[in-house]
């Protein structure tokens, strides 16, 4: 069923997903904070554009945000020009920014006292998975209300849970993102080893990628890795954006994260060496570099 829906922020993964729901055919009207960027995807997608986050969600049933943190978040929902402002009760806002657990539920909060519902919904998958449609999306809400938004989300995604209250996507997220770190840390240290030891990336990856060490990140990055090329998936800085919120987090759960901590001061070595913008693959850059000292 075709819906009203807006999509606040045509970043790397909100231009796509922003994408997959005109062409499922519902009715997309977009914000971005660079107008030109917003009217080139009306222009592709045939969809409307507005000048505010308020504007673009006066009409919708549904409101998706993809934006850039917390900041970037509070900046386009609240105030005169905010999309809750736009929005009329009984919409349902729903947000695809990675962010802390705290601010989701402030927006949730605020949202509330509108009669509006609030699905924090962060995903994982990259710029490819949002190319194609294929996201994971971990979500936190009231159930009745995910259910609303879940086939909508299926424009974009292939697969999508409701982990509980607002919140609970955003912790998953962290988890993804806790789990993401380590497996990356290891395939730079093992192709680091394999090179040191005269050994074929190529065969070592087709070999070992079919047992218990294969992974995402094995198959879809080892030969930038060994090419050494970082320019093909989330940036560094935004990598230590994540671990900044899963450590923070942890400091008030009381989790212990070694691993995480020591694998965020690495990604600050990377930043140091200019490659704020490298992909998360680049930790190989990291091992490499203090190797030639």
């Amino acid at each position: 069923m075709s819906m009203k829906v807006a999509f606040i922020g045509l970043g790397v993964m909100g231009y796509p997903m922003a994408g997959h729901l005109a062409t499922a055919g519902h009715q997309v009207t977009v914000y971005n904070r660079t107008t030109e960027k917003a009217q080139q995807w009306a222009e592709k997608y045939a969809g409307e554009v507005a000048l505010t986050p308020a504007k673009a969600a006066e009409h919708a049933d549904i409101v998706f945000m993809c934006v850039g943190n917390d900041d970037d978040l509070r900046s386009v929902v609240y105030g005169a020009d905010g999309v809750i402002t736009g929005m009329q009760a009984g919409t349902i806002l729903v947000d695809h920014t990675t962010t802390s657990a705290e601010v989701a539920r402030e927006v949730s909060a605020n949202a509330a006292l509108k009669g509006i519902a609030f699905i924090d919904a962060p995903v994982s998958g990259g710029q490819a998975g949002a190319e194609n449609g294929v996201l994971t999306v971990m979500a936190g809400g009231d159930t009745a209300v995910f259910a609303k938004v879940q086939p909508v989300m299926a424009a974009f995604s292939r697969f999508s849970q409701l982990l509980g209250e607002v919140g609970s996507g955003q912790l998953c997220k962290m988890v993804n993102q806790i789990c993401i770190a380590g497996v990356v840390q290891g395939l730079a240290e093992g192709l680091h080893f394999a090179k040191q030891a005269g050994l074929d990336g190529e065969k070592v990856i087709e070999t070992i990628a079919k047992g218990a060490a294969g992974s995402w990140q094995m198959e879809n990055r080892y030969k930038t890795m060994w090419a050494g090329e970082y320019e093909f998936g989330f940036a560094v800085d935004w990598m230590r954006k994540d671990l900044g919120i899963a450590l923070d987090e942890a400091r008030n759960n009381g989790a212990t994260l070694p691993m995480t901590a020591t694998v965020d001061q690495y990604y600050a070595d990377v930043q140091a060496l200019g490659g704020g913008r490298f992909d998360t693959s680049s930790l190989l850059a990291r091992i490499e570099a203090l190797h030639k000292k």
